[in-house]
């Protein structure tokens, strides 16, 4: 069975995504972190993010890979754990960039639908209902207003030590939604067959009770 979690930045993929697969004891694909590695790799090479050959390059020298843990999913790049490093500050404001670039979605796509070969997984993403996984049984759309949404930040920043004003975060998730909804190639967008979830004023749990009742009516 495949679960397609989509929607706009800190709307709550990735937290619902893996509280669903550990539920279900499906795998749990971050496909955000694979575009988060990509930017980290020219982040570090100091190379431009807009630089396709240099960026494409790059991913054919150095290895990326992903782990399920009970705890979640970890990074690797070059067997080094980059978990924390690509949830940076830098990376969060230069992914949409580099995940326009068409090359690079050909690549991770490819290693996505990979990961989703017969075996039960929960993926989310941005374009995963649209491009990666259109036949997915289970197609999830979530949103949450900005404001909601730049708290949530806020809150994991803070967590993290990271110091950033709300209104900051506010325009800069304000801006990350515009880049990715009129990108090129594979903008984000609601599939036509995906169920919208606002999980604006919806606890974790709520939200996780919602999208488990949704994928038992389509099993």
């Amino acid at each position: 069975m495949q679960i397609a979690i989509d929607g706009p930045a800190s709307a709550g993929k990735s937290t619902i995504a893996k509280l669903i697969a550990k539920r279900l004891k499906f795998v749990y694909c971050d496909t955000g972190a694979m575009y988060r590695t990509v930017t980290l790799l020219a982040k570090n090479h100091q190379i431009d993010y807009g630089d396709v050959s240099s960026i494409v390059k790059l991913m054919d020298e150095h290895e990326i890979k992903f782990i399920n843990k009970d705890d979640g999913q970890v990074v690797l790049l070059d067997g080094h754990n980059v978990s924390e490093e690509i949830r940076s500050e830098a990376v969060t404001n230069n992914v949409s960039q580099v995940s326009a670039i068409k090359e690079v979605r050909e690549k991770l796509v490819e290693l996505q639908r990979q990961l989703a070969n017969d075996t039960d997984i929960v993926m989310d993403g941005r374009d995963i209902g649209t491009t990666v996984l259109p036949n997915a049984e289970v197609k999830i759309f979530l949103i949450a207003s900005v404001e909601v949404r730049a708290q949530r930040r806020y809150k994991e920043n803070v967590e993290r030590g990271i110091e950033t004003s709300l209104k900051t975060l506010e325009q800069e998730i304000a801006a990350r939604d515009y880049k990715d909804s009129h990108r090129e190639i594979s903008p984000l967008q609601k599939a036509d067959d995906a169920i919208e979830v606002d999980t604006s004023d919806m606890t974790i749990e709520e939200v996780v009770a919602k999208v488990l009742e949704i994928v038992q009516a389509n099993k």
